[in-house]
């Protein structure tokens, strides 16, 4: 867990709002019972987890892949090959949907913009380590355009199934 106390209480607050915010529907599945708090959320996203990131054609038509997604600092991290259509997507409208959904135990769904993370942005160094750690190799390294993310959410919901 790299999440400090701050991060944890914006996030809370992101929940907050995007559950207040959601539609009845969202409310009458995700309610006080199985709303993640957020300490909760940045528990169940520990470590690598796939992540279904939607991006849109320049016709408007979403693209679902998958990415591993890793949860740092409240917000999605993930990387792709400059190469793929994913990253033509982000380059040009960079407004992406993510979901992380492992069967009816956990998902937690998120809106946002994808920041394409340089080396002079301050999460680039701090990002690149965890990934390090987790794949013990720099994924710069993994091809000649490797390109990383981070998601600025908008509205993040976490669901936890009845246990």
């Amino acid at each position: 867990m790299y999440e400090t106390p701050a991060e944890i209480a914006r996030l809370q607050r992101l929940i907050d709002a995007s559950h207040g915010r959601g539609t009845s529907h969202l409310r009458d599945i995700v309610d006080s019972d199985h709303l993640m708090q957020a300490a909760q959320v940045v528990d169940a996203l520990d470590g690598m987890k796939v992540l279904s990131l939607a991006t849109v054609t320049a016709k408007g038509e979403p693209r679902v892949s998958a990415v591993d997604g890793h949860f740092l600092h409240g917000a999605w991290t993930f990387g792709t090959d400059g190469r793929a259509a994913k990253a033509r997507h982000l380059a040009a409208r960079p407004a992406v949907s993510a979901a992380h959904v492992d069967g009816e135990r956990v998902a937690v769904f998120c809106h946002g913009t994808a920041i394409r993370l340089t080396e002079q942005d301050p999460a680039w160094e701090p990002t690149l380590a965890h990934w390090t750690r987790h794949y013990k190799s720099d994924p710069t390294t993994w091809g000649a355009d490797v390109r990383m993310y981070r998601i600025e959410p908008s509205w993040l919901v976490g669901y936890r199934g009845s246990e």
